[in-house]
């Protein structure tokens, strides 16, 4: 049985060719166009690219952008670069105009506001796909209960498959007899199947996604399953100012 899955493992790697494509918005609310800010000599953008590049995990990295200062700091990095020619209310919508240019089996949205690129998630989130029932996977962390009252942090649960059943900004599952609960965060890293990207982004806006103001609802409403990956990395998201601070002291 082990010689098997071995063998299953090793063809899966041979036939799926993987691409990380980060799509990077040139404005930005809270932090504006926080994307080409200093971060130790290398722009946020720069280091999010880079630091994708250097876990090997990827046969291509690719940065979807709108903007030209954009274009050009990834050039001068020796990146690829897609220039997007249209508006897009979500990172999903634009790398999945990228599809006609980059050639993938497997495609992983990566965060362009998180410069500290996790070998080992990326590489667990990939294996998934060695399940070939998976359409869709992302990554979950466990959190505290109070960093579970912050809807900042969105929250997952899962069934017994580790399969998503809900996503929320308010803490799930609801703890009505102070039991003991583990609570789980979503780590906005989301791996897709090349098709199921293209038909995900064409479905109409949800009444969930709506509500919450989360994108991923959209395909539990419509039927589809994420498989949720553990992880121990805490991922730094650039989003105010102060995020800014703390990176750079990283760095």
């Amino acid at each position: 049985m082990k010689t098997v899955q071995i063998l299953f493992t090793t063809m899966f790697a041979m036939m799926s060719k993987t691409a990380a494509l980060i799509p990077a918005r040139y404005a930005s609310t809270r932090l504006p166009i926080k994307l080409v800010q200093d971060l130790g000599g290398k722009s946020i953008i720069q280091r999010t690219y880079l630091s994708t590049v250097d876990t090997g995990v990827f046969d291509e990295v690719w940065v979807v952008t709108d903007h030209e200062e954009i274009h050009q700091q990834i050039e001068e990095v020796g990146g690829k670069v897609f220039r997007s020619q249209q508006e897009h209310q979500s990172g999903s919508d634009r790398i999945a105009e990228a599809l006609g240019t980059v050639d993938a089996d497997l495609i992983i949205n990566v965060q362009g506001d998180e410069p500290f690129q996790d070998k080992q998630s990326l590489e667990d989130l990939v294996r998934a796909f060695e399940d070939e029932s998976v359409q869709v996977a992302s990554l979950k962390t466990e959190i505290s209960e109070l960093e579970a009252q912050n809807p900042n942090a969105v929250k997952v649960v899962t069934d017994a498959h580790e399969n998503a059943l809900y996503f929320s900004r308010c803490p799930i599952p609801y703890n009505r007899e102070s039991a003991k609960v583990t609570y789980w965060k979503h780590v906005g890293v989301y791996a897709y199947r090349r098709e199921v990207l293209r038909k995900f982004t064409q479905l109409p806006k949800s009444k969930l996604e709506s509500i919450e103001m989360l994108e991923q609802l959209r395909l539990l409403e419509n039927g589809y399953q994420i498989r949720m990956v553990k992880t121990l990395h805490q991922a730094v998201a650039i989003d105010t100012k102060e995020d800014l601070i703390r990176a750079r002291k990283l760095v």
